[in-house]
């Protein structure tokens, strides 16, 4: 297997080989809060007030072989930067590792309603369920590192499932409202970093001093 970026890191942070690999081979959680019940979302909005949709464009997630289908423009620009993060600097994505779009309406919490609008984005799921236990089957400190660096990337337009409740760290989504100018300045930005050499997915250091006291700053905002 090859080694991630977050277990050297891990590694270099004094984690220990164990927790590194831990990181990147552990088996998916199986345990999810028993009071997690399902049902049936039959609003004509998700719960982040984007309107449902009837189907969803796929796109590919560049430097991985994984589509996904999200709603299209801006959201789909600010998603997949998300999921170019965690395939670059977490380990390598794969066919199944990510959920977007979909139609079906049976949800466990409200904020699963936004699969139906497209907006939002689950990676690896199986492994980081809804309800899980974080502190026994959870992420590693070095893969919320990156996680937390995204966020501050994203600046609000997108909010964690590791910070809702119920807890679902696998989740992503976008927590604006159709026409914030917020999203749209964040998928311009995030455009611009793709097209200028040394920023943006895959030339980001999450563990840089300065972007650790961003990313720490950042979270007392939320």
């Amino acid at each position: 297997m090859t080694t991630s970026l977050t277990r050297r890191r891990a590694i270099s942070l004094g984690l220990g080989t164990g927790a590194a690999i831990a990181l990147t081979s552990s088996l998916p959680a199986q345990a999810a809060s028993a009071s997690v019940k399902e049902r049936t979302w039959s609003k004509p909005k998700s719960q982040n007030d984007w309107p449902i949709l009837d189907s969803a464009p796929k796109y590919r997630v560049e430097g991985a072989n994984v589509e996904v289908s999200l709603a299209k423009g801006d959201v789909a620009t600010v998603l997949l930067y998300v999921a170019r993060r965690y395939a670059y600097e977490i380990d390598m994505l794969r066919a199944g590792d990510l959920k977007g779009y979909t139609n079906r309406t049976q949800v466990a919490a409200a904020f699963e309603s936004n699969y139906l609008s497209g907006t939002a984005l689950a990676i690896r799921p199986l492994y980081y369920p809804l309800g899980a236990d974080v502190k026994n089957t959870g992420m590693g400190e070095a893969d919320r590192t990156v996680v937390a660096d995204i966020l501050a990337d994203c600046e609000g337009v997108v909010a964690w499932g590791g910070e809702l409740k119920p807890v679902k760290q696998s989740h992503f989504e976008i927590a604006v409202r159709p026409g914030d100018p917020r999203l749209k300045a964040l998928a311009d930005r995030i455009l611009d970093w793709h097209e200028t050499p040394g920023r943006g997915a895959g030339a980001i250091d999450a563990f840089e001093p300065a972007r650790i006291r961003r990313s720490k700053k950042a979270a007392k905002t939320r």
